[in-house]
């Protein structure tokens, strides 16, 4: 045998997908770091110099703060949408001078889109510091336009995109209580993380539960007695969601009692189509948790079908939803058997990439068709993730004999 075949035969054949895996755990060069960095940056400084308070969505809460510290009555504003305990969160941003709101709204934005990426890695045990994690977080804010949505209009959600993933580590390792802690705060801004119950009563951590509960209670209740007309939530602001809210917010919501009607549906039967499909991603949700099986994708796709859910059934419902649960999602890309492996979940991604142009759907008033078409095959593609059958598990090796060699 020749000295090259010798070592041809000693250096055996790595797989593409385990050498492609190894390159993107390994740490980036300082180009992408860069690049990340000045794309994070220029994303920020837009929302800057566009908008003085930190985006369109949040101008609406920081105007009622100060509608509060005048003395004025939130909920006059029925686009003030959230909870009571909000009205702290928003009076806190409107003591800000305008100066340094202008500044800090999106900077604290684009940080907690990153921070939230940065959790759903560590979940995964992916390093933080790693190609994936560069290049992922790069590819969500260029290539996927609900990020850039989010960042621009400065909503909230942004706060449920950090605590969901951040809530899912923690009790990954075993901190439940600080999970409900965190999940609690995130509904006390703004209830967007309330499916996520369901998966506490799953998990029967009854305690995290109660942590989750109690603090949006007793902030609402306490803001509540020292609020101008709270009653407000009930007689304003819940029937104007339950009728969908006004000509501005119909456009943008596709969840199916939204986009159903515009396609010719009857309203009622809308209406009984979103609730026949969040209760049977509800099934879908129950039927992932008990597949038991080790490892926190159990918890991250159980927590993503209950949010998708939600979604489908409740008004209203946006695009810029989604980046609670896709990142979550994307994670997880590098683990077998993920659901980001099926060709499927990118397909349901396709609608939402920016500058892909579908015929009369372009207009802002028509968006919605394809955010649903979107929601719709990623709550889809989830729930036969969910709903298959556990595989057969593998038999354990033998164990191997000791002989004893006799001379």
């Amino acid at each position: 045998m020749q000295p090259r075949d010798a070592l041809r035969t000693a250096a055996p054949e790595v797989p593409l997908a385990a050498a492609l895996r190894s390159w993107l755990l390994h740490p980036p060069g300082p180009v992408a770091v860069t690049l990340l960095a000045v794309v994070l940056v220029a994303r920020a400084a837009r929302v800057a110099v566009v908008d003085a308070q930190g985006g369109m969505d949040n101008a609406f809460v920081v105007h009622a703060g100060q509608v509060w510290l005048q003395g004025g009555a939130p909920y006059a504003d029925r686009r003030f949408l959230y909870l009571p305990s909000s009205v702290l969160f928003a009076a806190g941003q409107a003591m800000l001078p305008a100066p340094v709101l202008r500044v800090a709204a999106p900077v604290v934005c684009v940080g907690m889109v990153a921070a939230g990426w940065w959790c759903a890695l560590r979940l995964f045990r992916v390093p933080g510091h790693s190609r994936f994690a560069v290049l992922g977080l790069l590819g969500l804010v260029l290539c996927w336009a609900p990020v850039g949505h989010l960042m621009n209009l400065g909503n909230w959600t942004v706060v449920s995109a950090l605590a969901l993933p951040l809530a899912l580590l923690l009790g990954e390792r075993g901190r439940w209580d600080a999970a409900g802690v965190v999940l609690g705060v995130s509904v006390a801004v703004k209830p967007l993380l309330l499916p996520v119950v369901v998966l506490l009563l799953l998990a029967r951590q009854w305690r995290a539960l109660a942590w989750m509960v109690a603090l949006p209670l007793a902030m609402s209740v306490g803001t509540a007695l020292i609020m101008p007309d709270p009653s407000g939530f009930f007689t304003r602001t819940l029937p104007f969601l339950l009728r969908g809210g006004d000509t501005l917010m119909r456009p943008f919501d596709c969840s199916l009692p939204a986009v159903l009607p515009r396609l010719g549906v009857p309203p009622l039967l809308a209406q009984v189509v979103a609730l026949a499909a969040a209760a049977a991603g509800l099934v879908c949700a129950w039927r992932r948790w008990r597949r038991a099986d080790p490892g926190p994708a159990r918890l991250v796709e159980t927590a993503a079908m209950l949010m998708l859910a939600s979604y489908l059934v409740s008004r209203p419902s946006y695009e810029h939803y989604l980046v609670v649960v896709v990142p979550l999602l994307v994670a997880g890309a590098l683990e077998a058997g993920s659901v980001t492996r099926s060709p499927w979940f990118w397909g349901a991604l396709v609608p939402q990439v920016p500058d892909v142009a579908f015929p009369h759907l372009d207009a802002s008033t028509r968006r919605a068709f394809k955010d649903a078409v979107t929601l719709c095959g990623l709550a889809l593609v989830l729930a036969v993730r969910c709903a298959r059958p556990p595989g057969p598990r593998r038999p354990a090796a033998p164990a191997r004999k000791l002989t004893s060699q006799v001379p």
